[in-house]
C-alpha cells in the first residue's frame, strides 16, 4: 500500500504577520537613511572641531608678537661727577634682554648696536652679536658700559648735576624673524627705548624705564 504523503506548507510566523517584499524594500531604505544621516552628523562634528582646532592655533601658537628687547639690571661700579666743570665719568655692567616668552617659535637676529645718549649726543654704542632665542624662552647677555661727558659741548649737563639726577637714555634696534613650528617665518624688528636716571649724590641708580 502505498503511503499517503501531506504537502509541505510553510510555516506561518509567529504573529501571524508575513512581512512582503515591499515592506522588506522599505524597511532597508529606512536603514541606509539613517546611516547616511548619522554619517552626515559624524561630518558636521569633524568640520566644527577642526575649525575650533584651527581657530585656537590661529589666535595663540600661530600668533606671532614682536619680541621683547630690553636693558635688565644695571649695577654701578662707578660714578663721578663735577659739577662746576660740568662733567661726569660712570662705569656699570647691565644686561641686554631679548625677549621672546611669547611666541611658539624661535627668533632669529641680526647683529645690531645699542646707543647711549645725553640729550641725543652719543656717548657709547655697545655692539649685539646675532643669535637666537628660543620659543617662550627670554635670553640674557651681560655687558660692561663705560660714559662720559668728554664729547659733550653746549649742553644742559651742569644743570642736571646740579638738580641731584643725570638722565641717559639707550636706544637700539634688532631685526629679525620668528619661526613658527618650521611652517611659516615672519620678521620682526625689536626696538629698546629705555631712560635711565642716575642720584648724582648717592652715587647710585635711581631708576631704569624701558618701553
Amino acid at each position: 500500500m502505498a503511503e499517503k504523503t501531506n504537502p509541505a506548507y510553510p510555516m506561518a510566523p509567529s504573529n501571524g504577520y508575513t512581512r512582503s517584499d515591499g515592506e522588506s524594500q522599505l524597511s532597508a531604505d529606512e536603514l541606509k537613511r539613517k546611516k547616511k544621516i548619522k554619517l552626515a552628523i559624524y561630518i558636521t562634528i569633524f568640520v566644527v572641531f577642526q575649525i575650533i582646532v584651527i581657530t585656537t592655533m590661529s589666535l595663540t601658537v600661530m600668533k606671532v608678537k614682536t619680541p621683547r628687547f630690553r636693558l635688565g639690571n644695571i649695577n654701578i661700579q662707578s660714578f663721578e661727577s663735577v659739577q662746576a666743570t660740568p662733567s661726569f665719568d660712570t662705569k656699570f655692567t647691565t644686561q641686554i634682554k631679548i625677549k621672546n616668552s611669547a611666541n611658539w617659535g624661535s627668533y632669529k637676529f641680526n647683529a645690531a648696536n645699542i646707543t647711549f645718549q645725553y640729550q641725543g649726543a652719543t656717548l657709547a654704542v655697545i655692539d649685539v652679536a646675532k643669535g637666537k632665542a628660543g620659543w617662550l624662552s627670554t635670553i640674557k647677555r651681560n655687558v660692561e658700559v663705560s660714559l662720559n661727558s668728554t664729547a659733550l659741548t653746549n649742553s644742559n649737563l651742569g644743570s642736571d648735576l646740579s638738580s641731584g639726577v643725570l638722565t641717559l637714555n639707550s636706544v637700539g634696534r634688532l631685526n629679525g624673524k620668528v619661526a613658527i613650528m618650521f611652517i611659516m617665518k615672519k620678521k620682526k624688528a625689536a626696538n629698546m627705548n629705555c631712560t635711565i636716571a642716575f642720584d648724582v649724590a648717592a652715587k647710585t641708580l635711581k631708576s631704569l624705564q624701558c618701553k
